[in-house]
């Protein structure tokens, strides 16, 4: 943390305690001037014996299962799509050799696609398919979700999660990433926007693949 970062923390603790301690005279006084108007008009006061018990902060538990069940399930449509690149490639007289190989390869637009496949993965990435932006966006945060049990106060170490995965993915791509994983990565922002509107928390939203930032307040108020 920055200097800056620690005098804001400082300042706004000093406020707190400004704040706490006149409050607390105020609340003292108030009592002093009641219990003078009592004893003026020959009324005993007795504070009340009730007390309200200290709220409870609610525990968020890893939804394991559905973080599994998700893994699982983009491990297996990944080895999918690798098993159909290198049966591409197989027919084409080609081979990659390394984990990145099959990006580098789809990366280059030189894979010949026969019209089957095409015809799937062009059903695939459309707007209702799998790997379209609302599925792919919508299982991003339903894992995010399930990571941290609901959680607010991890809303924003979700996202900034989120965007160092994709900024990876892009030096992995080796460049900026296909029109679709960009409006995918705006669909993600916006639903990470809205969870926190949801919670009322104040909304930090990024449009453009992280170019540009605006501050928006949620229903939060300072």
């Amino acid at each position: 943390m920055g200097v800056n970062g620690v005098t804001d923390s400082v300042n706004t603790y000093d406020a707190y305690q400004a704040g706490t301690g006149a409050a607390a005279k105020a609340a003292e006084e108030t009592s002093a001037e009641n219990k003078s108007t009592a004893e003026d008009s020959g009324v005993v006061y007795e504070p009340s014996k009730e007390t309200v018990k200290d709220s409870v902060k609610k525990t968020y538990t890893p939804n394991t299962d559905l973080v599994n069940k998700l893994k699982a399930d983009q491990e297996s449509r990944q080895r999918q799509l690798q098993s159909i690149v290198e049966k591409l490639l197989t027919q084409q007289g080609q081979t990659f050799n390394n984990a990145n190989g099959i990006w580098s390869v789809l990366a280059s637009g030189k894979l010949e696609v026969d019209a089957a496949t095409k015809l799937q993965a062009q059903k695939d990435i459309a707007d209702d398919g799998y790997w379209g932006v609302e599925q792919t966006s919508d299982r991003i945060v339903d894992f995010a979700s399930a990571l941290t049990g609901g959680d607010p106060d991890k809303i924003e170490e979700m996202r900034e999660a989120f965007k160092k995965g994709y900024e990876q993915a892009k030096k992995t791509w080796g460049g900026e990433l296909p029109e679709i994983s960009q409006r995918t990565y705006d669909a993600v922002m916006e639903k990470f926007d809205k969870l926190a509107e949801e919670a009322g928390l104040t909304v930090k939203t990024e449009t453009g693949s992280g170019t540009g930032t605006d501050t928006v307040t949620g229903t939060e108020t300072n």
